[in-house]
């Protein structure tokens, strides 16, 4: 912060001049004594024997520093302007049993108002995927790639919090995929072809499976937080998935906020596991009836860069790793980029 030396006059006291700097007596007191040596340092308020008082320039308060934080934050409710339309994603697996895995591609957004229902209708797409630095080939790769994509986009319902709710319209994405169907069947031939296909469409006919699917993806999980995540001023509990088509866990998190520049701001959410539950549990989806003998420690942390004054969100990621004895077992990284 900038300051100045300010020549005490007779009669000036510690009040006295604070005042005039529209700060507490205390606040100049702190001020002048962090950038002084002990021998001049400032202990009382008649200033008796002080010839100098460092005084800062642009002087805020606590309040009022509180209030612009405020301002920075991202809206108390979803806005339709909080996403970008276009975002390249990374996400990378590392196991200690299997060699690290990373897969690319897009995601498309298009957020708007719906009068008759929800607040928002999302339209979500997803593209462009690439497996490490190849994109998918082989029949199996491309088979399941066909079938996301002969249902895409996807629209879903948006209460004013961010929470996804569920498609906006699912008998229509059913429907879709039956449509599309006969047309995938003449390239993808042969029974495990159509074992696959019966399996994805009962899938997306189950609504609630169907919307686990995503939201249990640490994407859906990082693009879409309860907006009311980036104002929390003390620790508070939330449910994460660790693992895709598994059951959310109880975790422990914090709100930490980082100004970078005049632009942008850092909101960092981290946080740890609570619940009892081993990986088994966890990989089969199902808690156990038994008392966990061994638990998996987790560790959960979810990064954005918003604009401070249109609330865009500019980038994000997202890490979850999950570990036993100070043993890393697995760990799952995001990250999105314009």
């Amino acid at each position: 912060m900038i300051f100045f030396e300010y020549k005490v006059r007779n009669g000036d006291t510690l009040p006295s001049v604070s005042s005039r700097l529209n700060m507490s007596a205390e606040e100049l007191k702190q001020f002048h004594n962090s950038l002084c040596l002990k021998m001049h340092r400032v202990w009382f308020e008649n200033l008796n024997g002080v010839e100098r008082l460092m005084v800062p320039l642009n002087f805020k308060t606590g309040k009022k520093r509180e209030l612009e934080k405020k301002k920075m934050l991202s809206s108390y409710s979803l806005s339709d302007s909080f996403l970008m339309p276009v975002y390249h994603v990374s996400e990378t697996f590392e196991s200690s049993r299997e060699n690290p895995l990373a897969i690319h591609y897009d995601v498309q957004f298009d957020i708007r108002t719906d009068q008759k229902s929800d607040p928002y209708i999302l339209t979500f797409r997803q593209n462009n995927f690439k497996t490490g630095d190849y994109i998918p080939d082989n029949k199996t790769e491309n088979l399941t790639l066909a079938c996301i994509k002969s249902i895409m986009p996807v629209d879903f319902s948006i209460d004013p919090d961010g929470y996804i709710t569920g498609p906006a319209d699912h008998q229509h994405l059913v429907e879709k995929f039956k449509n599309q169907r006969a047309e995938l069947e003449e390239f993808f031939t042969g029974e495990r072809s159509e074992l696959y296909f019966d399996v994805f469409q009962n899938s997306i006919s189950n609504q609630t499976y169907f919307l686990e699917q995503f939201k249990s993806t640490l994407l859906f999980q990082t693009l879409f937080p309860e907006m009311d995540w980036f104002r929390k001023n003390s620790v508070w509990s939330e449910n994460f998935f660790f693992l895709k088509n598994s059951f959310p866990v109880q975790c422990s998190m914090r709100t930490e906020h980082e100004d970078l520049d005049h632009d942008l701001l850092t909101t960092v959410l981290r946080g740890g596991i609570t619940d009892a539950c081993s990986l088994q549990e966890l990989k089969k989806g199902v808690r156990s009836n038994k008392p966990v003998g061994d638990p998996v420690s987790g560790e959960i942390i979810l990064q954005y860069i918003t604009h401070k004054e249109t609330k865009k969100l500019f980038s994000a990621e997202a890490s979850l790793s999950l570990s036993q004895e100070n043993s890393l077992l697995q760990k799952h990284t995001l990250k999105i980029t314009q």
